[in-house]
């Protein structure tokens, strides 16, 4: 059975004001309990003589009759609530079936061990390449002849023009405004006087023609590139030895077969679901009012269509390549021998004696280089023509001697100053009178900062 509400709210401030009560008792017992056991170390507390025995008090007058209030009406006692009803029992669920031991898979036999692989015979050392012949070096390349200028487009059509636009409405009439008043006439200006003639300007005298320019000196002939010298005959392989015969594998034995796993049995139907409450129906819409119509928007005037670009003119047809010098042809290579036949390994014989490498065959003679036909040799340049021989400088005239200046007439003398006064000495300063000692400032205390500012210190609080 639960509390009513309404009591929980009475008990719970009851019950956390005796706890706290008993919480503060405790405390303080505790507190004085510490003290008495361990008194202060730092300032130990003086001792105090017996306490004199303070008068009786005397009792007070009782007062006048004063009237009792009426007591509390019992609380009305609440009826106790029903009790809940319990959830149902949850369907137990079907036990599941126990699954059968799997079988144990048979054990493997064990592999056969295979033999060891023999061992291979030992390689002749192969003989090594001749040297290859050194390649002549390949003459300049000539230069290509210039590309002739590209053709000039033809210019595109214009543009078609594009329709009207649709007129605007006409415009309201504007009221028309009162005449302004007319300015007076301007006065006539007078005429300019005329100008003077410009002079003609004389005549610029003809350009002396250019001497012509001295033809280029025609070029040499490329001299003839070198056949290319034939390689020497590859020297023939030695003889690979014979390959002994790998032993056969032994056979693989069969695995067992494989046990069939038993039948699995039938899971338990589950109990059918309660079926749902049907939902109540949903209130329909009201129908949405129907927009008006859009106006039909004008029809635009259809663009004109745009003429056809002029097919580009043909490109001027390439110059052709100058042929490349041609190559020799490379040397044919000597047939591969064929390789001998592979025989049967004997049953571990002893190793045969290798056959003697044949001996090296000597290198054909290198045919001698043609000899390079001589250039020929480059015209002499004409030589400079001598330049003119310059005419000498005219002797320069001597200048005109200059008149002797005359002489100045001495100065006169200056007068001497007369002797200046002295001046009177001045009386000395009175004396001044010492001024009187001032009365030493009384200290400014903690805060000298809010005296500064006019706060005023501690010394003037007491004024």
């Amino acid at each position: 059975m639960r509390t009513p509400p309404r009591w929980r709210s009475v008990l719970a401030p009851a019950a956390m004001a005796a706890a706290l009560a008993a919480a503060a008792l405790g405390g303080t017992g505790a507190a004085h309990a510490d003290d008495h056991d361990a008194p202060h170390a730092a300032t130990p507390a003086p001792a105090h003589g017996p306490q004199p025995a303070h008068p009786a008090k005397p009792d007070h007058p009782a007062e006048p009759g004063r009237p009792q209030y009426p007591g509390k009406p019992d609380q009305p006692v609440h009826p106790a609530k029903p009790e809940q009803p319990g959830h149902p029992a949850k369907p137990e669920q079907p036990e599941q079936p126990v699954h059968p031991a799997k079988p144990e898979y048979p054990v493997h036999p064990d592999k056969p061990q295979y033999p060891g692989k023999p061992e291979r015979p030992v390689h002749p050392d192969k003989p090594a390449h001749p040297a290859k012949p050194v390649t002549p070096v390949t003459p300049v390349k000539p230069e290509y002849p210039a590309h002739p200028a590209k053709p000039v487009h033809p210019e595109k059509p214009a543009h078609p023009v594009t329709p009207e636009k649709p007129a605007y409405p006409a415009k309201p009439v504007k009221p028309e405004y009162p005449a302004k008043p007319a300015h007076p006439a301007t006065p006539a200006k007078p005429a300019y006087p005329a100008k003077p003639a410009k002079p003609e300007q004389p005549s610029k005298p003809a350009y002396p023609a250019k001497p012509a320019k001295p033809a280029y000196p025609a070029k040499p002939a490329h001299p003839a590139t070198p056949a290319k010298p034939a390689y020497p005959a590859k020297p023939a392989y030695p003889a690979k030895p014979a390959k002994p015969e790998y032993p056969s594998k032994p056979a693989k034995p069969d695995y067992p077969a494989k046990p069939a796993y038993p039948a699995k049995p039938a899971k338990p139907e589950y109990p059918s679901k309660p079926a749902y409450p049907a939902k109540p129906a949903k209130p329909e819409q009201p129908s949405k009012p129907a927009y008006p119509a859009k106006p039909a928007k004008p029809d635009y005037p259809s663009k004109p269509a745009k003429p056809e670009l002029p097919a580009k003119p043909a490109y001027p047809a390439k110059p052709a390549k100058p042929d490349y010098p041609a190559k020799p042809a490379h040397p044919s290579k000597p047939a591969k021998p064929a390789y001998p036949a592979k025989p049967s390994k004997p049953d571990h014989p002893a190793k045969p004696a290798y056959p003697s490498k044949p001996a090296k065959p000597a290198y054909p003679a290198k045919p001698a280089k043609p000899e390079q036909p001589s250039k020929p040799a480059y015209p002499a340049k004409p030589a400079k023509p001598a330049h003119p021989a310059k005419p000498d400088h005219p002797a320069k005239p001597a200048y005109p001697s200059k008149p002797a200046k005359p002489e100045h007439p001495s100065k006169p003398a200056h007068p001497s100053k007369p002797v200046k006064p002295e001046h009177p000495s001045k009386p000395a300063h009175p004396s001044k009178p010492d001024h009187p000692s001032k009365p030493a400032k009384p200290s400014k205390g903690k805060h000298s900062g809010h005296e500064d500012k006019g706060h005023g210190g501690h010394e003037g609080h007491g004024d």
